[in-house]
């Protein structure tokens, strides 16, 4: 992106996130936009995902390499605040990730299909 981005993995990124909006989810709802999007619950935290993968799409539709990797951002920022939510580990996420790896993608959705 630039010549400035720390060199960090998207992995260490989410991780680092992930670490963050855990001590900032019981902060002042008036001080942070997390404590508010977690105070203001689920559906909420629904609307904003939507949204944001809506501008991540445009975005790659017609948008610049920069822009895409902000609306990325916004929407990966998003997206764990809605797991977090609903009480969902990123954890299950990244499992359900790894027995995806090496499956056919069109394998793998026939299979879901049947389940």
């Amino acid at each position: 992106m630039s010549a400035t981005a720390p060199d960090i993995s998207l992995g260490q990124a989410l991780d680092q996130l992930i670490a963050d909006l855990a001590l900032k989810k019981n902060a002042d709802p008036h001080e942070s936009y997390t404590a508010r999007l977690l105070r203001d619950g689920p559906m909420a935290a629904a609307k904003k995902l939507g949204e944001e993968g809506v501008e991540t799409a445009l975005a790659v539709a017609a948008g610049t390499p920069a822009q895409i990797a902000v609306e990325s951002a916004d929407l990966l920022y998003h997206l764990a605040i809605s797991l977090m939510s609903r009480e969902v580990d990123p954890a299950e996420v990244g499992a359900v990730l790894a027995a995806r790896r090496g499956l056919s993608g069109l394998a793998e959705k026939a299979a879901r299909a049947k389940s």
